[in-house]
């Protein structure tokens, strides 16, 4: 018998090649990190189901690939995603000057209710640092969005990055204040009528296209 709201968005991971995307989703799902990570090739899916007080999330995450070549298979994924983690690496101020370009165009395909963070990762490299985290956080706080610096290779933040976000989803969700577009489509409902949680890693729970 299942007594708790359960949610399943869809949440995508978006930035430049090299960040960590790959990295942050792996430490999120699986607890793991891989120092020898191959460049995304389109786009990978994974899932995890996190308990937020008495309401249970069952994410679905899709890295998408940071290559120019793939951008138009990866922005398609944009249409259905109620959050994104907007990804630049701390060391490399190249990723960061390229954010707003990124965020145009997730604001062009998604949802525009679509809870965004800004996520400077790598924060394990603070020496070779040359993004000042205040002027990341200005640029975040003056276009609507969260903000949080990462390390997946320590996990630093990385649960509490993911879990902003979804807190944020599920509190646009209920407060029922959208009423059009992927968050409104975004209901509360139990895990058995979902199929309960057996083929949590095989497929989206939640049509994403």
């Amino acid at each position: 018998l299942f007594l708790y709201p359960f949610l399943c968005p869809a949440v995508v991971l978006i930035g430049e090649s090299g960040v960590g995307k790959s990295n942050l989703l792996s430490r999120f799902t699986k607890n793991e990190f891989n120092h020898d990570s191959r460049t995304t090739i389109g786009v990978e899916f994974s899932t995890r189901t996190v308990q937020l007080g008495t309401l249970t999330i069952k994410a679905q995450i899709w890295d998408t690939a940071g290559l120019e070549r793939y951008r138009a298979i990866t922005s398609a994924y944009y249409r259905g995603a109620v959050g994104a983690l907007l990804v630049y690496d701390i060391s490399k101020h190249l990723t960061y000057e390229s954010v707003e370009r990124w965020l145009k165009e997730l604001y062009d395909h998604a949802d525009p209710h679509i809870v965004v963070m800004l996520v400077g990762n790598k924060t394990d490299l603070e020496t070779l640092r040359t993004v000042p985290t205040e002027e990341a956080k200005d640029f975040a706080e003056k276009n609507g969005l969260l903000f949080m610096e990462t390390s997946a290779l320590e996990s630093t933040n990385v649960e509490s990055a993911f879990h902003d976000v979804l807190e944020a989803i599920y509190k646009k969700v209920a407060s029922k204040e959208v009423t059009r577009g992927s968050i409104s489509a975004v209901t509360l409902s139990s895990p058995s009528a979902m199929g309960g949680e057996s083929q949590e890693e095989k497929k989206p729970c939640c049509k994403n296209l």
